[in-house]
């Protein structure tokens, strides 16, 4: 299709010989999940000639990228909203071929205390944290078989800060607040980030780039092969997968079955943790263990929209506003009511970017034991007025500290709010992507692991839990991963090989 390849994915050589061809019908592969990974390896496999069938629990494709409107009308993406890295990527390509926007937020941040009043040294303190999780990666890189499995990046950072501020107690107790904002990149705590394994979460190249116009029309464009070419089964859930050397047969949730000659699992990493007995014959141990210790993390967004952008100046342009970047609250104790585990909290304000699409909503991200909190407490809320009043009654105490806020104000009253529970979504896996917490011996090994598959049963898996290792976690990772399988299918047919399509 005209991108960049793949990072290579090394996998062990293939454990069977070429598959033997029917030359009376083209191999039938059925994927399960229409999302990024799942997208790309059809279109892989659709090129080559392959008979594709794609059964998808949802009644929409994507996944975990998705799309609503807010109330107030502008599109706002659900799930992914990053591209990380900008190097040698094939969706920033896409975004630029579809005029997608994206943007660049400010690098200078506001920092609020836990007090609740601004940090004048907020930068110089996150960069001097910065600095030290700089540190991290490459310490864990040179040293991660060496590393207890159950030390965390926080107690890193703890230990370099006390090393740099041995006698000075207040000043090491601000700075460790920092380090909360990695939950935000990871979808939990800090505390629990493996130190060991802490190299698997840096990622290719280049800026960390916001999707300003969502990627709507970049999975449109994942997405063309496989809706023109590839049969779709939407609202179809596989309930069992039984294997064997010569077939492939797929359960699903309407009692009927499915034979295929070969299967590529793309369900979520969450997913196959509550879902390994599915799977006939067993998975093997090794196989299993991988699955098991391997993280989830559990990223939630929440939308507030209001009738103007309060915290702008009307009278100063996008480059010259003092609040176009994230703002932070760091271990904030003036909220002791609505927020008594002193969680940090995070806004972005979508108000930034260009005409077509700037609006007057602020993006929060929370985390971890937050997200449970929300997700559990937002679905019992029954009517869309108590959910609103929820999230306005958490977060009023800390976008109320943005500029030009007035109490009573119309503009500084939200028009609506939309928070997201894909902790609470079984397709999803119940979270939001993969991570690499504290306890994790052999992290690499098993991506391997995930990323190698059982093609000896006909069965392999793609995924941002089975991407190269600069990618994993990402879209762009899941998106390298389906083409990765796709080609190692092509081989195993031998059709054309990579690279030669038909």
């Amino acid at each position: 299709m005209g991108q960049p390849s793949s990072p290579s994915i090394k996998t062990n050589p293939s454990p069977f010989k070429l598959r033997e061809q029917n030359p009376s019908s083209l191999p039938k592969v059925c994927i399960v999940g229409a999302g990024i990974s799942g997208l790309r390896c059809a279109d892989i496999l659709l090129q080559h000639g392959f008979d594709v069938t794609i059964l998808e629990g949802r009644d929409r494709i994507g996944g975990r990228v998705h799309q609503i409107n807010l109330p107030s009308g502008p599109l706002v993406d659900l799930g992914a909203n990053w591209l990380h890295g900008s190097d040698d990527q094939p969706l920033l390509d896409m975004a630029k071929s579809t005029n997608t926007e994206v943007h660049t937020w400010a690098e200078k941040g506001i920092w609020f205390g836990e007090d609740g009043r601004p940090l004048a040294d907020g930068d110089a303190m996150m960069n001097e944290v910065w600095e030290i999780i700089h540190g991290a990666f490459k310490y864990s890189e040179e040293n991660s078989e060496s590393i207890d499995p159950d030390k965390s990046l926080y107690g890193f950072i703890e230990e370099k800060l006390l090393e740099k501020y041995t006698d000075d107690a207040e000043k090491r107790r601000v700075l460790i607040q920092f380090a909360d904002i990695w939950g935000t990149f990871v979808g939990s705590s800090v505390k629990k980030q493996s130190l060991k394994f802490f190299w698997l979460e840096e990622c290719i190249d280049g800026a960390n780039i916001f999707v300003a116009g969502t990627y709507k029309n970049i999975l449109a464009q994942v997405a063309k092969p496989a809706l023109e070419n590839a049969k779709i089964r939407y609202l179809t859930k596989v309930t069992r997968v039984e294997t064997n050397s010569e077939n492939v047969t797929i359960f699903t949730d309407d009692g009927k079955s499915l034979e295929f000659d070969e299967v590529v699992m793309t369900t979520p990493l969450g997913w196959l943790k509550k879902n390994k007995q599915a799977f006939q014959p067993a998975l093997p141990a090794r196989f299993l263990s991988a699955i098991d210790s391997l993280g989830y993390g559990c990223l939630e967004k929440v939308y507030i929209t209001f009738p103007h952008a309060f915290w702008t100046n009307p009278n100063l342009p996008p480059s010259a506003q003092t609040f176009d970047g994230f703002t932070q609250w760091l271990a904030p104790t003036y909220t002791r009511t609505t927020n008594p585990h002193k969680w940090h909290q995070e806004i972005v304000p979508l108000s930034s970017f260009t005409p077509a699409n700037a609006h007057p909503t602020l993006l929060l991200y929370i985390y971890g034991e937050q997200s449970q909190l929300f997700a559990h407490t937002l679905s019992r809320l029954g009517s869309p007025a108590e959910k609103d009043a929820f999230l306005v009654s958490f977060f009023q105490p800390y976008y109320s500290l943005l500029p030009n806020y007035e109490e009573g104000n119309a503009d500084c009253t939200p028009l609506s709010c939309v928070g997201t529970t894909w902790i609470n979504d079984d397709l999803a896996g119940n979270g939001s992507y993969t991570n690499f917490q504290v306890g994790l011996r052999e992290g690499d090994a098993d991506v391997k692991v995930l990323r190698e598959g059982l093609p000896e049963r006909r069965l392999w898996f793609a995924g941002e839990h089975t991407a190269p290792f600069i990618a994993l976690g990402t879209t762009t990772g899941a998106y390298w991963s389906g083409e990765a399988v796709g080609e190692r299918m092509v081989e195993a047919y031998g059709m054309g090989g990579k690279g030669e399509k038909m």
